[in-house]
């Protein structure tokens, strides 16, 4: 006799794998998140989990580069995407000619960084991103635009207690402009990105072994702590006269998105101007974005955006502004949980459950087709077992309603239909209109 060796089943680090009923969940916020991208017209695309590493690799560096899940495959150098912005890129950049602007697209898929897996955050994950591209322009209403897209969302997912914060990447540039501090701009926006996390000491401490003078972090210091509504905030931005072209750029559009905000009728309890909000990616130039679960502020932000000038710039010359949103969905999904805010209590995903106690099953097979082309989601249990075995399954599933069908049921043309929450039957015939009119 050959002995088989067996090999201990387990997943890597960093790779989630759900069971059915949280399979389910997931699957249900998913979908919900893509509906609403449906709902304001975004068109969907899938691009390859794989793509030549010098296409994808083209303006990646530093950490992020470090991450890629990089390998050869004969001669040729390939990598797993890492986002979907830079597939994006390239898709926009070689369909140009085929594509009407601006364009608007949703994707949702898995994305790989091969980052040290820890609680929470993954190696594998799905990411749901929404982006408007414009053809040499784009308006800054779709700025705003996209805070109703954020809105709806999680007023769908059944929060209402969360805030849309909305900062512009100008106006903080041109402050350190206005200082002189230019040339450490991006790793100020880095540093700042982070006082949520680290608070307003460890920021003094990181902007100082910067060696910016001490009354230059007062200025960056007091710029961030200005408090007040979103309207006064840009009334006290305004007021500190700082005489600098994109500080002043960033301030109109920053203005121009709370406007239009409030036509796109999201609740001003769901929005503020927040000018600790900086998006540390070095892509965004303008508008940026960051939501928060007000009660689970540790969460993090759970869908982050902004506005870019040229998406595509490594693959072409034309000029592609745009604007978008990501949700970690993976990520999220995780920490939602974790928190018992979302629960999972769906096992099965059929509505009915027929049970056939005959041997000829040509009958059962009929109906369960016929309610199924009425979209009816209907399970057989083909297995020989007792009655009892097989309600015991359909209780375990929590699968609602019961179908028995045996001889009985066949000669008489009638079958029970039991509730199996309530343990209710109902007598009627066998005719799938009338079995669907007693679901309903």
């Amino acid at each position: 006799m050959r002995l088989i060796m067996k090999t201990e089943p387990r997943t890597l680090a960093g790779f989630m794998e759900l069971l059915p009923d949280e399979q389910i969940l997931f699957n249900q916020i998913k979908q919900k998140i893509e509906n609403t991208y449906k709902k304001f017209g975004f068109l969907p695309l899938d691009t390859p989990i794989i793509e030549l590493s010098e296409v994808l690799l083209a303006k990646a560096g530093g950490e992020t580069e470090k991450q890629i899940y990089r390998f050869t495959k004969g001669e040729t150098d390939l990598s797993l995407r890492f986002d979907l912005t830079v597939p994006l890129s390239k898709y926009v950049a070689k369909n140009y000619g085929n594509l009407s602007f601006p364009f608007r697209r949703y994707q949702i898929g898995k994305v790989y960084r091969g980052e040290k897996a820890q609680k929470g955050r993954y190696r594998e994950f799905y990411q749901c991103d929404i982006d408007i591209i414009g053809d040499g322009e784009l308006d800054i209403i779709n700025d705003a635009e996209l805070t109703s897209v954020i809105y709806t969302i999680f007023k769908e997912l059944g929060f209402s207690d969360f805030t849309i914060c909305i900062n512009n990447r100008k106006i903080l540039n041109g402050l350190f402009e206005s200082i002189g501090q230019k040339e450490n701009s991006t790793e100020i926006l880095r540093i700042i990105d982070k006082i949520d996390k680290i608070g307003k000491e460890a920021v003094i401490e990181e902007l100082a072994k910067l060696n910016i003078k001490k009354e230059n972090i007062e200025k960056i210091i007091e710029f961030l702590e200005i408090q007040g509504t979103s309207n006064e905030k840009i009334e006290k931005l305004e007021k500190l006269k700082i005489e600098n072209e994109t500080f002043k750029l960033g301030l109109e559009e920053l203005k121009e998105v709370v406007k239009n905000v409030k036509l796109f009728a999201v609740p001003e309890e769901n929005y503020k101007v927040d000018l600790t909000i900086a998006r540390g990616l070095d892509y965004y130039t303008g508008t940026v974005y960051e939501t928060f679960l007000n009660n689970y502020r540790e969460i993090g932000s759970v869908c982050s955006g902004g506005r870019y000038d040229n998406l595509a710039e490594y693959y072409t010359d034309k000029k592609l502004p745009g604007v978008g949103i990501s949700i970690g969905l993976t990520r999220l999904f995780y920490k939602l949980n974790e928190l018992n805010l979302i629960k999972a209590n769906k096992k099965s995903i059929s509505d009915v459950l027929i049970i056939p106690m005959v041997e000829n099953l040509e009958i059962p097979i009929k109906l369960a087709t016929e309610l199924r082309e009425e979209g009816i989601n209907t399970e057989i249990y083909l297995n020989n077992k007792k009655l009892k075995a097989k309600l015991k399954y359909a209780d375990k599933l929590k699968i609602k309603y019961v179908i028995v069908i045996g001889e009985d049921e066949i000669n008489t043309k009638t079958i029970n239909i039991k509730n199996m929450e309530t343990g209710k039957e109902n007598k009627i015939k066998l005719d799938a209109k009338q079995i669907i009119k007693e679901l309903n």
